[in-house]
């Protein structure tokens, strides 16, 4: 029992590090989807990632963005490097649509699935202003032991998707602020606090990003007593850096730092803009 407990939290790890990462990244091209929306003319680009562990280069991720006037779809896919392959071959895609309206990103599908080794997971959740219409994850994922907080009907009303809960609007405070997410099993609350100002640099930006630390609390959908929740609940040294684009004047994020069991994860956009 004990050896099935722990590689249930092993599993519950690694599917939420899998979508901080995308978050992360695809909040990034939903922020840039928006700025060229602003145009007359529907649009189509790309844009890449990295994410590095210990410093050694393990994932990359490319993305492609369909804008036409207030609507958005963005397709995204993600690879482990060779080197990571060797340990354990993942291949990802994600893909969010929906629109904009009241200085809000109001997203209406959203699909994320992914393998890893012999493993693969699809999770598929519709919403409507804000709530929880549908939410479907193959193959089905079960509850855990007794020490299981099961979801309610509440739980799953005014909450954020992973990927437009990260971006806003220019003229509000990027943090403190707390965002209420559904990730397709559990809804968690990530509470962002002020950390300062640093420089960041890459293609098609240079300029000041607002560095926030974030502190994870969980809330429904999942199992008490988990080492990695547990983990994730005591962390402090994750943070997230944001970044505006004048012409969008939105926020989104640039950097990200996750603090890991087995060393720390840096995601960075290699282009931002421009």
């Amino acid at each position: 029992m004990m050896g099935g407990a722990r590689t249930h939290d092993r599993g519950i790890r690694m599917r939420r590090v899998r979508l901080t990462l995308l978050s992360l990244m695809m909040a990034t091209i939903l922020q840039l989807s928006l700025e060229t929306g602003l145009r007359a003319e529907p649009v189509k680009f790309q844009t890449d990632y990295s994410v590095r562990l210990i410093g050694i280069p393990v994932a990359y991720a490319s993305f492609v963005s369909e804008v036409d006037g207030t609507s958005y779809k963005i397709s995204g896919n993600l690879q482990t490097s060779a080197i990571s392959d060797i340990i354990l071959k993942t291949r990802g895609s994600v893909s969010v649509s929906g629109t904009q309206a009241d200085d809000r990103l109001w997203a209406s599908s959203f699909v994320v699935s992914y393998t890893s080794g012999k493993d693969a997971q699809k999770t598929e959740i519709e919403f409507r202003e804000g709530n929880v219409k549908s939410s479907v994850n193959t193959p089905k994922r079960k509850a855990s032991g007794a020490g299981w907080v099961p979801l309610s009907a509440g739980d799953m009303r005014s909450v954020l998707d992973p990927l437009s809960g990260l971006v806003f609007p220019g003229s509000s405070k990027v943090c403190p602020r707390s965002l209420p997410i559904f990730d397709g099993q559990s809804r968690v609350t990530l509470h962002l606090t002020p950390k300062g100002v640093r420089p960041f640099r890459t293609k098609g930006f240079s300029g000041d990003a607002i560095a926030c630390s974030v502190r994870f609390e969980p809330k429904a959908g999942y199992r008490k007593g988990s080492s990695g929740i547990q983990y994730l609940t005591e962390l402090k040294t994750m943070e997230i850096w944001f970044a505006k684009h004048e012409q969008g004047d939105l926020y989104a994020p640039v950097y990200a730092k996750v603090p890991t069991k087995i060393g720390q994860v840096i995601v960075a956009a290699t282009r931002f803009g421009g």
